[in-house]
């Protein structure tokens, strides 16, 4: 046993600690500014490095140098300061794609001590009324095609993502972002004082469990999440060269805002920003812009994997996938096609501002199905839903974590916060998991995913990673199906190879020679694709209506 600070016995292998059932980090800590007064912006700005080249944006080949963006956000907050009166604790809503303006909007609003609130360009105009409602933005950024999607009963500025304006603009445009940057920052400007408590984001977690809730971050939270990320990347302070990396995630979630639009900005590492992912336009800015970094979900990896020839990476070194856990027949395909590019993998919540654990070499990646382990200053624990008892290694559970990354709580929702954030800090994932003997995470499904035939838990990943390894089979998802009988029973939706002619039969035999007779698939459909969200997520919602509304 090796022992913590504190005296406490850990298990050097695993991280557990039997006398109070946590599991502790293996990583080495980050160090975290102690200066309280500190906001994410002038933390990233005040960091030296080598890089020249802050942002490309692959279609127009337009580039940033870091002191241009940097003076770019100092104009820009200093304006919306004196133009606008955007003051701290003031919501500012951002509606956009990626482009190279949704970093330099992130990085001045936070500045100020304004908060950020982000949403999918994709979103309906309800779904975004509905969020402006409940987050009482009092100025909105937004590009020219999704101005219609703003609610016409709510009179706040707008300023335009765009160059200049055009006749019939919307009445309530009052700049654009291109006449805001070009003013002079007014450098006698009295600043609010921004501690690191204060609130930096407000992000909308997908809701995938019941209604979107506004999660509250604040600048800790982002430093300390900035911190992690630059360390697993090795683009700390004094550390390797500047590294190019391709943004195919949407800025507007967690992973990219963390990522792309504030962490790597502080490394000195250049971003190359895609506005939308096609995979074409995609391997042509890898090659032209010598990525060495593509992060992507799921969905995007294993389209690079059923190319009928490898695709021409140039320099690509890493790929980094998040979104949902990958099997061991995409990781070796990949490893097969791609030789000289390692994959890495990352879990995390809008709750936990990004990454709660990873893969930080191919090594790890390896140990197939894994999340990776804990990233550094987590702490975590494998909870039992029915008894709260905590649990030791290889045990199943719900995980808890906590570390300095975790949300202040849902906006307005004090009881969803209670719900989910403990008085210990503690973070209830909702995901059931289980940590083995050497520290690595393996999340199993989602609590509330579970399908519960007559008592009994089954987890629809576990019989959707079954089914992919059928050799007909190219996709699947698994839902409850209501039944009087039993409660619920396993339903797979299956997507065919093309040509195959694979029965329903087929379908529920292959798996019931598998799997424990509860665990067996009692209902079959065959369809062409399977609905999933932006990040590779399977939309279980939408397929279980689809299955429930012919009954």
């Amino acid at each position: 046993m090796a022992h913590r600070t504190d005296g406490l016995p850990v298990d050097p292998r695993s991280g557990f600690c039997p006398s109070n059932s946590i599991f502790y980090s293996k990583r080495k800590p980050v160090p975290l500014p102690s200066d309280p007064h500190l906001d994410v912006t002038t933390f990233l700005s005040s960091r030296r490095h080598s890089g020249t080249t802050a942002l490309i944006d692959a279609a127009t080949g337009r580039r940033v140098s870091f002191p241009a963006l940097w003076r770019s956000v100092a104009a820009l907050a200093s304006a919306l300061s004196s133009r606008l009166s955007v003051r701290k604790g003031d919501v500012v809503l951002l509606l956009s794609p990626n482009s190279l303006h949704f970093p330099v909007v992130s990085l001045a609003v936070m500045s100020l001590g304004a908060v950020l609130t982000t949403t999918n360009p994709l979103n309906t105009p309800q779904e975004i009324a509905k969020q402006i409602s409940d987050s009482d933005p009092i100025l909105a950024f937004v590009i020219r095609p999704l101005v219609g999607k703003l609610p016409r009963d709510r009179d706040f500025p707008i300023v335009l993502l765009e160059d200049c304006r055009i006749a019939g603009d919307d009445a309530r445009i009052r700049y654009t972002i291109e006449e805001l940057t070009a003013m002079e920052p007014d450098l006698r400007r009295r600043r609010e004082p921004v501690s690191q408590d204060d609130t930096a984001t407000l992000l909308y977690s997908s809701g995938t469990t019941g209604t979107s809730k506004g999660v509250v971050a604040t600048h800790r939270n982002l430093i300390s999440m900035v911190q992690i990320i630059l360390n697993r990347f090795k683009l700390e302070e004094g550390g390797g060269e500047p590294e190019t990396f391709i943004c195919t995630v949407p800025m507007f979630h967690v992973y990219g805002l963390a990522a792309f639009a504030t962490g790597l900005l502080g490394s000195g590492s250049t971003v190359v920003i895609l506005s939308k992912f096609e995979m074409g336009e995609m391997i042509r800015a890898i090659r032209e812009y010598g990525a060495t970094y593509l992060p992507l979900v799921p969905p995007i990896l294993v389209a690079m994997l059923n190319q009928a020839a490898p695709l021409p990476l140039g320099r690509l070194r890493r790929v980094l996938s998040g979104g949902a856990p990958l099997g061991r027949e995409v990781i070796e395909g990949f490893r097969e096609k791609y030789p000289a590019v390692e994959i890495l993998q990352g879990y995390g919540l809008t709750e936990s501002t990004g990454i709660g654990a990873s893969t930080d070499s191919a090594e790890e990646s390896r140990r197939f199905g894994t999340a990776g382990l804990l990233s550094p200053n987590t702490e975590a624990r494998i909870v039992d839903p029915d008894t709260g008892v905590s649990l030791p290694v290889k045990r199943t559970g719900e995980l808890w974590i906590r570390g300095p990354y975790v949300m202040k709580g849902y906006f307005k929702n004090p009881e969803a916060t209670s719900s989910t954030l403990d008085s210990e800090g503690w973070l209830r994932t909702g995901d059931i998991c289980y940590i083995d003997e050497d520290g690595f995470l393996f999340v199993v499904d989602r609590l509330k995913e579970l399908i519960k035939y007559k008592g009994y838990q089954v987890p629809p990943a576990e019989l959707e990673a079954l089914l992919l390894s059928h050799p007909e089979i190219t996709d699947a998802a698994v839902i409850p199906f209501p039944d009087r009988e039993v409660g619920q029973f396993p339903m797979a939706y299956v997507v065919r190879k093309a040509g195959s002619h694979l029965s329903e039969t087929g379908v529920m035999e292959f798996v019931a020679k598998q799997v424990a007779p509860y665990k067996r698939i009692r209902k079959v459909a065959f369809v062409s694709a399977i609905p999933k969200n932006p990040s590779g997520k399977i939309l279980r919602k939408d397929l279980i209506k689809l299955a429930t509304s012919k009954l």
